[in-house]
């Protein structure tokens, strides 16, 4: 497994955060603190501890703003770079992904992403070894089991019903492909059915009727864009739950405070998020 991975944070704001961010005193979505921590503050200190990753990017509209705003907790890392987001998340990541900023292979995660641990990241790249591109699932039965009260969007298919984990790779150049692709449906990204009819009648006719599994409407999906594409399940129930609402908010709190001391914690020392 290669120990040299870019990972790009997506910390930018989307239509519609501003409120949620102004809601809990703070200017941007990434800074809503979880147990004291900023949540980006959480995903690049995790990131930082991760023996696969070589250097991160934060890429929002604000970054360099953002980075000073988490180094209390990070310290000064010569390992995270800064890029400015651009017109659409795709667009924002093909304008890097492969360059001096962030060279090939490429690990996307997301700021919101509080939970995010080591043990999910590695586990996540172990998984993607030999693909093209990878993204990480987990099974609602396991997510449901220790979160029954949590929201997901669930895509359904034959061998069970999956919810995304906020962790994508692009191992090869050849995932650019699915940049191009992604640019061509970020507004569908919460209709599974409505993005399959991209990769065709047939694929979206089993995956409608739930005769076809992940894995093989994923190779299929991939083979349409010229590409090795492969879900990675991942056996961790806290892998699925982001921070796009309050109620999310909430559950994530309750989740690391049954962690961690009430304090908070220093994570310049090195302690992983998660």
């Amino acid at each position: 497994m290669a120990s040299d991975w870019t990972a790009i944070v997506l910390a930018g704001e989307r239509p519609g955060e501003s409120a949620f961010a102004a809601s809990q005193n703070v200017r941007a979505k990434a800074l809503i603190p979880v147990g004291g921590v900023p949540m980006l503050a959480r995903v690049a200190a995790t990131l930082l501890d991760c023996p696969s990753v070589a250097r991160i990017v934060i890429l929002a509209q604000s970054p360099d703003a953002l980075l000073a705003d988490i180094a209390p907790w990070i310290g000064d890392s010569a390992r995270i770079r800064t890029a400015p987001a651009g017109d659409g998340i795709s667009a924002s990541i093909a304008a890097i992904a492969g360059g001096d900023v962030a060279p090939w292979p490429v690990l996307i995660a997301t700021a919101d992403h509080a939970l995010l641990s080591v043990d999910m990241v590695e586990t996540f790249l172990a998984g993607a070894a030999g693909a093209d591109v990878a993204f990480a699932v987990a099974d609602r039965t396991t997510v449901e089991a220790a979160y029954p009260e949590t929201k997901r969007t669930w895509l359904k298919f034959s061998d069970g019903h999956f919810s995304g984990a906020n962790l994508f790779a692009l191992a090869t150049p050849a995932g650019r492909a699915t940049l191009d692709f992604w640019g061509r449906v970020e507004k569908e990204r919460k209709k599974a059915l409505k993005l399959l009819t991209f990769f065709g009648p047939m694929l979206f006719l089993r995956a409608f009727t739930r005769t076809i599994s992940l894995p093989k409407a994923a190779a299929r999906a991939g083979r349409s864009l010229g590409l090795d594409l492969k879900p990675v399940r991942l056996p961790f129930a806290e892998a699925a739950i982001d921070v796009d609402k309050p109620a999310d908010l909430a559950l994530v709190q309750s989740i690391v405070a049954a962690r961690e001391p009430a304090q908070g914690r220093g994570l310049s020392t090195g302690t992983s998020a998660g």
